[in-house]
């Protein structure tokens, strides 16, 4: 990978670390399936604004959206609504990053090398090292949903990279109109209309504010740029950017929240980022730093 699109993937992997926060935050203002139902409706907007065919063949957009809108976050929402910790429920939908690696080989014929596999051992210790500071919370059912979710997440990645667009935004915006209708229908029936008009009712500017980040930034800009990257490279260079998004979420608590962070949490970085350096830092640029006059 070049290095400006690594650059853009750590972006993503800060504003998905920081969106497990926000949805704790927002999940206090909605009911899950009716929070995730309006985060795609608004990510969908643009289409008001986006001209043109349409980016993808219909069915592939459906399958996206069902995968990743409707299962994917679905899924997470409802775990996390039923007790699983903002911060384990990010550490532990990063297991599609190794679900996606497998389904690569598997489906694309992408063989990831020694050193990507070397990589991706040193970045998963690291996560281990996080995990073993995390609590499991109230509930295992909500710990299987969001291992769940991340092996929808990984079947969402290939089909993205199979889906033969180009234009990432307008695939984004596509694909989050497909789970708006069927969420809304899961949410009155299993919330209650009851629940979905207690919550609009009572809005918060915290829950506005929440909804408004994972809506623009986690899905709109987060999901553009990562489906922009898996169109371009191997899923395998992509995919492991996503071990780091735990990492940013400790990193951003330190930096914005005041959050202390142990000496097992700063080697735990170290030990996921340098993973990644090994696994995604062309081996040229790794070259150049030791000699500069190498060309």
């Amino acid at each position: 990978m070049s290095l400006p699109h690594i650059f853009l993937a750590l972006l993503v992997t800060l504003i998905w670390g920081i969106n497990f926060v926000v949805i704790k935050v927002g999940l206090e203002d909605f009911p899950p399936l009716l929070f995730c139902a309006l985060r795609f409706a608004l990510a969908a907007l643009p289409l008001l604004f986006l001209r043109g065919p349409l980016p993808a063949p219909g069915w592939r957009i459906v399958q996206i959206g069902v995968l990743l809108g409707v299962i994917k976050f679905g899924l997470l929402f409802v775990g996390m609504h039923l007790g699983m910790p903002a911060g384990l429920s990010s550490l532990v939908l990063q297991s599609q990053v190794f679900f996606t690696v497998l389904i690569a080989a598997l489906v694309l014929g992408e063989r990831p090398g020694a050193r990507a596999l070397a990589g991706l051992a040193l970045a998963a210790s690291g996560l281990l090292l996080i995990g073993v500071q995390r609590p499991l919370g109230d509930s295992l059912l909500g710990f299987a949903l969001v291992v769940l979710a991340a092996l929808a997440w990984a079947c969402s990645n290939i089909a993205t990279k199979r889906s033969g667009a180009s234009d990432m935004l307008r695939l984004i915006c596509w694909v989050s109109l497909v789970p708006v209708l069927p969420l809304l229908g899961l949410s009155w029936l299993f919330e209650g209309p009851q629940a979905i008009g207690a919550a609009l009712v009572h809005l918060s500017w915290r829950g506005v504010g929440a909804l408004l980040y994972i809506a623009f930034l986690a899905t709109t800009l987060g999901f553009a740029i990562w489906s922009f990257l898996l169109r371009r490279y191997p899923a395998s260079q992509v995919t492991p950017f996503a071990l780091a998004v735990p990492v940013s979420g400790l990193l951003a608590g330190w930096l914005l929240l005041g959050e202390a962070l142990a000496p097992l949490g700063w080697l735990a970085c170290v030990l996921v980022f340098g993973g990644l350096a090994i696994t995604v830092v062309p081996w040229r640029f790794t070259r150049l730093l030791k000699d500069p006059a190498a060309q």
